[in-house]
């Protein structure tokens, strides 16, 4: 029986890809929704939660296994009212669930397997399910019967283990609360660069043992501290690691663009899926690193992974999809992998062979009998890399056509921002427009779709449809996003819809009593928790995030207002930190615009021609804990909305005016772009510390 002749579930009228892969299962799915609630109620049934996202392997293990397979459906639907919900669209729901799963096991993952009771207190918490028990696995089939049964025999049981656990993860919650502040200091970034420098793998980069993620976030922390320390140890670690990452197999070197994370050490073998957030915060260390140090290699990657996006993950409207699959015709990296015989058959004999002994393809192989294309162990010369540019260029085609890759091709506000930064920054890198005006374009379709009449943001976009309230990420990103557009172009609209949306994240978000950032708004579903995510973990925390918002902010807008958040923020955040800095990298990055030395650069320009030069001056260099306004005599009104004190700058006829302000001294007014440059190669040249 085909798909098209099955009965669809409830499932077959959502938009996300997650939950369509679900809509033909036998299994009764029902979304999130009240009516599911309801329904658990009525027929009196416990409720069976399944989390995941469409291009998780595991997830697709176990749909095939279990939940396309008529005798787990029978059980389910005889005795369980059945959820999916895609963990990308509802953040919030995975978000609680995952945090019980943790704290239940010690552990978490996807798919996220719950069960609880009609009022959503769960029971159970654990990832993937075999069907049936193997050894000291637990089966699916074993866990729905003992369930059964004792919803039926040992209800009270049930329905008190659920209540306990919600009631410990709200005690801790409130536990948290009553903590004495603590107040952090300069050494704290100390703290947080030994946690790192005792976990790198000088051989290999990257840090701890396998599997290693890139956590991108860690190395701009890195980045910042080797800049504004001198320490040359501190970009060493990221250079190894920017290096040894594109080595391996976790950069496609066939099409551009990484993988989530490898399985070994040596970042050969990859878990294949793509996901755009991991790309996004890459390039922007990327960046950075290039901005330092001028490495040939960091452009070449930024440029391909760049290329990737725009040509395979982007929407003709602008926005950026979410991931691609790591299964192909039903195997993991099956679509990624080559033979010798392969390769020569594509390029022909004598390139083929070349291009063999070049990304160490062998008649062996390094993954399950075929190959992973790597530079592993081998010299970095980009003079070489570019002379195999044409070959990789008939491969990526050639791979194309051999088979496909699912895309989940939702369009998420969170991500997208990420991308957006990661977009602007190559500008800045780089100074190829090409990649500003894919910024500008994916900020106007975020600003112009995913906003209600209300100006409320929303999570998602798919198929002309947007869903869900924004929560925390999508406020702080965007606003991010918008003030890192605002520092690449220096147009104060970015800046004004920077502050506009902080304003919304600080009225729907903020917990005034206690501090700290709300995971959802105040106007959104009330969950069993309502958590606040703090901790830097494969994209940084919307705490985190939130933090740095603000204190861009008010070094751009002057707002004594953010700086009271940005006190109360860490004052919330300082326990978690003190206790493990490296845990909390972005948030350190947002730390040091609190506690280290600023640089803040007032320019009062003459015309366009200066602006223009200014840009590209600026862009050369790596200055973290730089702020830049730019005031024109086109601008200042605009600037002035969200910026009062830009309009006690005097308008400037003979030259250009910049006025330099370093840890609230001010400094007299520089006149003229040459002074400037010279100013700058003085005080802010941070390439002179690479290694």
């Amino acid at each position: 029986m085909t798909k098209e002749t099955k009965e669809p579930n409830h499932l077959i009228h959502e938009k996300s890809p997650y939950l369509l892969q679900h809509a033909y299962n036998p299994v009764n799915w029902y979304p999130w929704s009240e009516e599911a609630f309801a329904k658990a109620q009525s027929e009196d049934k416990p409720i069976f939660l399944s989390i995941g996202y469409s291009t998780c392997h595991w997830c697709h293990v176990m749909e095939r296994e279990s939940f396309e397979n008529q005798e787990v459906a029978d059980a389910l639907n005889a005795n369980f009212i059945s959820i999916k919900v895609d963990k990308e669209e509802r953040p919030d729901v995975d978000t609680i669930y995952m945090n019980i799963c943790q704290a239940m096991n010690g552990h978490g993952g996807w798919p996220l397997t719950i069960l609880m009771t009609p009022n959503q207190e769960p029971f159970y918490a654990g990832t993937y399910l075999p069907k049936n028990s193997k050894g000291q696995m637990l089966g699916l089939m074993e866990l729905l019967a003992t369930v059964s049964r004792m919803w039926k025999t040992e209800r009270q049981r049930l329905n008190e283990s659920g209540q306990e656990i919600v009631r410990i993860l709200q005690n801790q919650s409130k536990g948290e609360k009553d903590t004495k502040k603590i107040e952090l200091s300069k050494l704290i970034f100390g703290k947080g660069y030994i946690g790192f420098h005792q976990q790198f793998d000088e051989e290999y980069g990257g840090f701890g043992q396998a599997p290693k993620f890139p956590t991108p976030h860690n190395l701009l922390f890195l980045l910042r501290y080797g800049a504004l320390y001198q320490d040359e140890f501190a970009i060493h670690m990221v250079e190894k690691t920017l290096e040894s990452m594109y080595q391996g197999g976790i950069y496609d070197h066939i099409g551009g663009g990484f993988s989530r994370y490898s399985t070994d050490e040596k970042w050969l073998v990859p878990h294949f899926e793509k996901m755009l957030y991991d790309n996004a915060l890459l390039v922007m260390v990327y960046a950075e690193a290039y901005q330092m140090t001028k490495n040939p290699l960091y452009e070449m990657i930024i440029r391909e992974t760049l290329q990737y996006i725009m040509a395979e993950m982007t929407d003709d409207n602008g926005g950026f999809y979410c991931a691609q699959d790591a299964d192909s015709e039903g195997e993991e990296g099956k679509y990624y992998v080559f033979t010798p015989e392969e390769v020569i058959k594509v390029l022909g004999e004598e390139e083929g062979t070349r291009f063999n002994g070049f990304y160490q393809i062998t008649e062996e192989g390094n993954f399950e009998g075929s190959n992973i294309p790597n530079r592993i162990g081998m010299p970095i010369d980009t003079e070489e890399l570019k002379k195999n540019k044409q070959s990789r260029e008939k491969l990526y085609e050639y791979r194309k056509q051999r088979m496909s890759l699912h895309k989940d091709d939702k369009i998420l506000t969170s991500w997208n921002s990420l991308m957006i930064i990661a977009f602007t920054k190559a500008y800045q890198a780089l100074g190829d427009e090409t990649y500003l005006n894919v910024a500008m374009k994916a900020q106007q379709f975020l600003a112009d779709t995913m906003r209600d009449e209300n100006d409320r943001l929303y999570i998602r976009y798919r198929d002309e449809h947007r869903y869900g309230l924004g929560n925390l990420e999508d406020y702080a990103f965007f606003s991010l996003a918008q003030i890192t557009l605002y520092e690449a172009t220096f147009a104060p609209n970015y800046l004004v819809s920077a502050v506009r949306d902080a304003d919304e994240m600080i009225r729907l978000f903020w917990d005034a009593q206690d501090g700290g950032f709300y995971f959802y708004g105040s106007d959104a579903e009330s969950l069993i928790l309502k958590p606040k995510e703090v901790y830097d973990g494969a994209i940084p925390s919307g705490n985190s995030v939130a933090a740095y918002v603000l204190a861009k902010l008010e070094k751009l807008t002057r707002k004594d207002s953010y700086w009271e958040l940005v006190e109360k923020q860490f004052q919330f955040l300082g326990r978690e930190i003190s206790a493990y800095p490296s845990a909390y990298s972005f948030a350190l990055c947002a730390l040091m615009i609190k506690l280290l030395e600023n640089y803040e650069l007032v320019c009062v320009i003459k015309d366009r021609l200066d602006h223009d030069e200014l840009q590209q001056l600026l862009h050369q260099y790596y200055m973290p804990n730089t702020t830049i306004l730019v005031i024109e005599e086109e601008n200042v009104e605009g600037l002035a909305i969200v910026a009062p004190f830009a309009a006690e700058y005097k308008r400037v006829v003979d030259e250009s005016q910049f006025y330099i302000c370093e840890n609230i001294s001010c400094l007299p007014p520089i006149a003229g772009m040459e002074a400037l440059k010279d100013y700058l190669e003085e005080h802010l040249d941070y390439r002179k510390y690479q290694i």
